[in-house]
C-alpha cells in the first residue's frame, strides 16, 4: 500500500482570505516502510507572508521571490501524490489550501480527496489520547520521536517527523528508512534533520523460550487462574 505523508506551510491561516501555499513537503511510505522518495517544493505565493505565519515557519517574502508559482509545480506535485493515501496532521487545514489552489488553477477540479484517501493523524491521536495535547510536538514526546531540529515549522521536516509519529502511533514501528539519509528530494529540496536507523544495521536477534520456560509460564498462568476464580486474562480466548 502506498501512502504519502504530507505537510504544507502557508502565508496565513485562511485560504478564504486569499492566503496561499508557500511550501509542500511529502514523504513516501510503501507497506508502512519509508522508501526514501520525497517531494519538496517552495512556491511563490504572489502575495506577502503574514507576520504571524512568518513567526511560525520563518519563510520570508524574499526567500520566495524566485520560486515557481503553483501553476508551474502542480503537475509534478499531483504526479508524485498519484492516488496514494494521504497522511496529514490536521488534514482539514492542508486539504482546504490544496483544494483552493487546485480550483483556482483548474475550476471544477473539486477536492483532492476525490483521488486520494486521507488519514487525519490529529483525529487519530484525539481518539487514542482524549483530553491530552495532540499537536506534533506533544506526539513526538509521547512516542519518543526526535524533533530536536524543529525550531520552526517546515513542510518537509514536519512530514518526516509525522511519518515516524504515524508509524509509532499505529503499530509501534519507527524509523525504517530504505533510502538512506541523503536521498535527493523530488522538487529540488534536501532532506535533513531527521536521524534514522541505518538500513544496513544487523537483524534483531530473536530469542525463543525454552521448553522449561514455556512449562513454567503455563504453571504460572494456571496458578493465576486458580487464585482469581478462573479470571486469568491471558487464558481467555
Amino acid at each position: 500500500m502506498r501512502q504519502i505523508v504530507l505537510d504544507t506551510e502557508t502565508t496565513g491561516l485562511e485560504y478564504s482570505q486569499g492566503h496561499r501555499i508557500i511550501e509542500i513537503g511529502c514523504v513516501e511510505l510503501m507497506n508502512r516502510r519509508l522508501t526514501g522518495r520525497h517531494y519538496h517544493q517552495y512556491i511563490n505565493p504572489e502575495r506577502e507572508v503574514d507576520a504571524g505565519a512568518f513567526a511560525v515557519h520563518g519563510i520570508s517574502n524574499a526567500m520566495l521571490n524566485d520560486k515557481p508559482v503553483f501553476a508551474r509545480i502542480v503537475d509534478d506535485f499531483l504526479n508524485f501524490v498519484g492516488d496514494a493515501e494521504l497522511i496529514i496532521h490536521n488534514a482539514a487545514f492542508d486539504i482546504g489550501f490544496i483544494d483552493h489552489e487546485l480550483n483556482m488553477l483548474r475550476p471544477g477540479f473539486g477536492s483532492i480527496k476525490g483521488r486520494c484517501g486521507v488519514i487525519d493523524t490529529l483525529l487519530l491521536a484525539r481518539n487514542k489520547h482524549p483530553g491530552q495535547k495532540n499537536n506534533l510536538d506533544a506526539l513526538c514526546k509521547r512516542y519518543g520521536v526526535d524533533n530536536s531540529q524543529r525550531d520552526l515549522h517546515g513542510a518537509l521536516l514536519d512530514a518526516e517527523i509525522l511519518a515516524d509519529v504515524y508509524l509509532a502511533m499505529t503499530g509501534g514501528q519507527t524509523s525504517l528508512s530504505l533510502g538512506g539519509n541523503q536521498a535527493k528530494a523530488e522538487g529540488g529540496g534536501n532532506q535533513e534533520g531527521i536521524r534514522r536507523l541505518s538500513s544496513q544495521r544487523p537483524a534483531l536477534r530473536v530469542i525463543s523460550a525454552s521448553a522449561e520456560e514455556l512449562q513454567a509460564h503455563e504453571e504460572k498462568l494456571a496458578a493465576i487462574a486458580r487464585s482469581s476464580g478462573d479470571n486469568c486474562l491471558w487464558l481467555k480466548p
